[in-house]
């Protein structure tokens, strides 16, 4: 079992992604009560799942999902009855586990409770446990020490009760084998792919079509209640933008402190022979290694380049002498005076006079030199202001986010008299529903989308205010909506449009291309069928030839009739294909390609799914499906049973997205060459 696991450790991570809630959702919402007049959105008996707790559960959630996915997590995955129901039950799962924990009586003593804070990675500098980081990490999420080391011990009071049953849960072993042969299965598959854009050219559209598409479908056309806005962002551009100007001499004064970030000191790359002389040597003993030393400069100045032999021979360093006395690179600083004015009065190539240090006489060599290099005050003049106005707009921003939340406060009826205090810019943006921004393509070009703004305004919280009854009913100004640290927005609703189907012509070349692509997709499905019924037709007269019957898996009728939903899409495609060459060779597939569940070598899911569907006993045999791409055929030459030693441990890749209309695979050893997908 364990063997599998780590063979196929990608595998194994996704179902755990899965199956496990991250603790950190949950940070600070659990282990400790406040009397408090938020409301309850879920009873449990005694106890409560508050608004407050639920929205910071929420906050938290998507925080680390933007993290673990880098900033391309779209919120609009988590703002949907389906996500918050998940996550609600997740809350009360854990209220009720807390409170089982706490009334059993299990507890944590305050040891354990500091070295489990102290272990956590979010919490350390360079591996160990930093004050600051912790306050500084607590601050972000907005907890005090208190309620976080009360959510903390509940956590692992509750660990007490769920550890033993976590860590000695097993799976029956019928079972994994079950999964291990199911996700290790390899069939040996080709495929004959019917693009469709092959059949695009042929396709015609009249006005009525679009008429008679625009009528049947007003539910897909129709705009959700969107609002056109009014926004201000204090952000780190706007606090840089408020430092005033910034004098000659604190530039110059910021550089010589800095100076080691714009200049590259000297360094020397030098080996050394040392011949040692005790503390309190007396003067015979000083003079015996003064004179051997000497003796050992004047080999070295003679034969140069067998410094490092010299040094394996006569230097009593026992820690470099076998690297032929080697020091590596030196700077200014790191050696004591005399030796280090020695090294750096040296030119490449030349050996030093013997010069006394703390532990007897060095005779140095400097194999490389590099002088001092880097920008001087002027050259980096326009990054040392750089870097001090971010420095003091650091400071400057904490002064105008208290700025902005009274001035908003103060003036819930417009945004002029904090743009004009602060010096911010009110920008505008339309085409913000509830639920996402609106697409260019459904608002124009000045769209909330399209706009630089677009991750602020995205923001589930920013849309949550906009139909606030505060701000969309009441048109005053939100509060101050944190979207990071560094970045802050207010909002006001300028004006809300009711929910409503555009007119025919502005959705007029959006319903062309829809048309276009509906019956393109379903020429290539007949294309398809027909070339799949000639090589059935082939693959039966083969089969009584040679006595071995063959499994035909046809689609469906309902499938093909979702393709060609009008009589007028099944005539233009009726032409569209018949313009085409119908493919009935095995000359027409691509190479054999084995595949399995966990190495789909590129295979679409709807064609990997017809694949193992087949019976493994009436190979080979065909198998397909529609996918939003059109009709695809597949047929499984052979099986194998896979195993430890033979699948791939890697996790599928994505498939090619649209464009592919109807493909086939055959198998006499029938399979899908890598690139394609359906």
């Amino acid at each position: 079992m364990f063997d599998f696991i780590r063979t196929h450790q990608r595998l194994m991570q996704l179902i755990l992604l899965i199956l496990v809630v991250p603790s950190f959702v949950f940070l600070g919402i659990s282990g400790y009560s406040v009397v408090t007049a938020d409301p309850a959105v879920a009873e449990i008996g005694t106890l409560t799942v508050t608004k407050q707790e639920f929205t910071e559960a929420q906050r938290n959630q998507l925080q680390q999902m933007q993290e673990s996915s880098q900033g391309r997590f779209d919120p609009v995955l988590l703002d949907n009855p389906q996500a918050r129901q998940a996550l609600l039950d997740q809350l009360i799962d854990r209220k009720v586990q807390i409170a089982l924990a706490t009334n059993e009586r299990f507890s944590v003593s305050d040891n354990a409770l500091r070295r489990a804070i102290a272990a956590m990675p979010q919490l350390q500098v360079d591996g160990q446990f930093s004050a600051d980081r912790y306050h500084e990490v607590l601050e972000s999420v907005g907890l005090n020490p208190r309620d976080f080391e009360a959510s903390q011990r509940a956590e692992l009071a509750l660990d007490t009760v769920l550890g033993p049953v976590r860590d000695t849960a097993s799976l029956p072993a019928p079972v994994l084998d079950a999964l291990k042969r199911a996700l290790t299965e390899e069939r040996t598959v080709r495929l004959q792919v019917f693009p469709a854009s092959e059949y695009l050219k042929n396709v015609q559209i009249t006005a009525d079509d679009v008429k008679a598409w625009y009528d049947s479908h007003q539910d897909a056309l129709r705009l959700p209640d969107q609002v056109a806005i009014d926004y201000l962002v204090l952000d780190e551009a706007a606090a840089v933008a408020s430092v005033p100007t910034i004098s000659d001499d604190q530039l110059q004064d910021y550089y010589e402190q800095n100076k080691t970030r714009y200049v590259v000191p000297a360094r020397v790359n030098v080996s050394h022979i040392l011949v040692k002389l005790p503390a309190g040597a007396s003067d015979e003993a000083s003079k015996a290694a003064l004179a051997s030393a000497q003796e050992i400069t004047r080999r070295a100045r003679a034969e140069p380049a067998q410094f490092a032999e010299l040094a394996r021979k006569e230097s009593q360093d026992a820690g470099t002498a076998r690297d032929g006395g080697n020091l590596g690179w030196v700077q200014r600083g790191t050696l004591p005076l005399p030796m280090e004015q020695s090294v750096f009065a040296l030119k490449q190539g030349d050996i030093s006079d013997p010069v006394k240090g703390p532990d007897g006489y060095h005779v140095f060599i400097a194999n490389q030199v590099q002088p001092e290099k880097g920008e001087t005050f002027e050259e980096a003049r326009t990054k040392v202001e750089a870097e001090v106005r971010r420095q003091l707009a650091a400071d400057q921003f904490a002064d105008m986010a208290t700025k902005l939340t009274s001035l908003v406060y103060d003036n819930p009826s417009s945004l002029e008299p904090a743009a004009k205090d602060l010096g911010l810019q009110v920008r505008h943006a339309q085409g913000i529903a509830r639920d996402r921004l609106l697409s260019t393509e459904e608002i124009g070009p000045d769209a909330a989308m399209a706009s630089p703004d677009a991750a602020i305004l995205g923001d589930v919280r920013v849309r949550q205010a906009l139909f606030s009854s505060q701000v969309l009913t009441d048109k005053q100004n939100s509060g101050v909506i944190e979207i990071s640290p560094d970045t802050m927005a207010v909002v006001r609703v300028g004006e809300l449009v009711q929910s409503h189907v555009p007119p025919l012509e502005k959705v007029e070349p959006y319903i062309q291309e829809q048309l276009k692509d509906e019956r393109a997709q379903a020429a290539a499905v007949a294309a398809g069928q027909e070339a799949l019924a000639a090589i059935q037709a082939q693959s039966a007269v083969s089969a009584a030839d040679n006595a071995k019957p063959t499994n035909a898996v046809a689609p469906t009728e309902a499938a093909v009739a979702d393709s060609a939903k009008s009589a007028d899409v099944a005539a233009s495609t009726e032409t569209a294909a018949a313009d085409q060459p119908v493919k009935t060779t095995a000359e027409g597939f691509d190479a054999p390609v084995t595949v399995s569940r966990l190495d789909p070598a590129g295979l679409g899911k709807i064609v990997l799914d017809a694949v193992f569907a087949i019976d493994a006993d009436t190979l080979p045999a065909y198998g397909g499906g529609v996918s939003p791409s059109g009709l695809c055929h597949c047929a499984a030459g052979s099986c194998h049973a896979g195993h430890d030693g033979q699948a791939s441990s890697g996790w599928p890749g994505s498939p090619v997205g649209p464009g592919l209309g109807q493909c086939r695979a055959t198998g006499l050893d029938g399979g899908l060459a890598p690139g394609h997908g359906c």
